[in-house]
């Protein structure tokens, strides 16, 4: 079993995969047991092609494929249920995302950080998208930290550091990648926010438009308050 898995959901990058990977290997072998889960949430380009050739050269990876389009919460989630590690690291599939911030994420795990925190979330704090995408992006954080009170300045950063058993047991939906602090919060966990790096799009386009984000962010931000709402914890003991 791994220490930590690195999850990674594509959808038509074929031109990032490569670079990405060779990144993630020099960023961590030699520092800690890890596996890369590629999840290819059946592209149509050549990704699938590009990660097979991969595999050969890169012992750490493995590769899983969806028969069918699910989107990338789905990705993530089937990433992490195959994953060995005790611990999950996500990175977009896009490169935008520094594997090198990986390393830093395990430290602030590792140098006495509560053992009630249980996700560490990438906060991009200089934010490398275009201008619309900014606004549309600071606009959503303000209007979801406002109704869902998780205290998180970056929920959409796709660079992550959890515990595999924490994040299986949350409730499952489309789009729950976007809502993890919230999640964890209501499971009961604590959250910590890190700046992490954030780089230009170096090939490829991407997958989202604000309209899109916007109209099943309204839908989501309602489903998840109201499960916040209706959540009821307790603290147990055997008898």
């Amino acid at each position: 079993m791994s220490e930590l898995s690195v999850v990674v959901p594509v959808y038509n990058e074929r031109d990032n995969i490569a670079p990405l990977v060779a990144e993630i290997v020099a960023a961590l072998r030699g520092r800690v047991d890890f596996e890369i889960v590629y999840v290819d949430d059946a592209s149509s380009d050549d990704s699938r092609d590009v990660l097979r050739r991969l595999k050969d050269t890169t012992p750490e990876l493995r590769v899983i494929g969806h028969l069918r389009q699910c989107g990338q919460s789905t990705a993530i989630r089937n990433g992490v249920k195959a994953a060995r590690g005790a611990w999950i690291a996500t990175l977009d599939g896009d490169g935008q995302n520094d594997p090198a911030d990986i390393p830093r994420l395990l430290a602030i795990r590792d140098a006495g950080a509560s053992d009630a925190i249980r996700l560490f979330a990438g906060w991009r704090v200089k934010r490398q998208d275009s201008g619309s995408k900014r606004w549309a992006s600071k606009w959503a954080n303000a209007i979801r930290s406002r109704l869902l009170r998780d205290a998180t300045p970056d929920t959409g950063c796709g660079i992550k550091l959890f515990e595999r058993a924490a994040f299986l047991d949350l409730p499952y939906f489309d789009h729950m990648h976007r809502y993890l602090p919230a999640l964890m919060q209501r499971a009961g966990w604590q959250v910590q926010s890190v700046p992490v790096n954030h780089r230009p799009r170096s090939a490829g386009v991407s997958k989202y438009n604000n309209l899109n984000r916007a109209l099943v962010g309204i839908a989501d931000l309602r489903g998840v308050a109201w499960l916040i709402r209706r959540s009821r914890r307790s603290d147990v003991q055997e008898l």
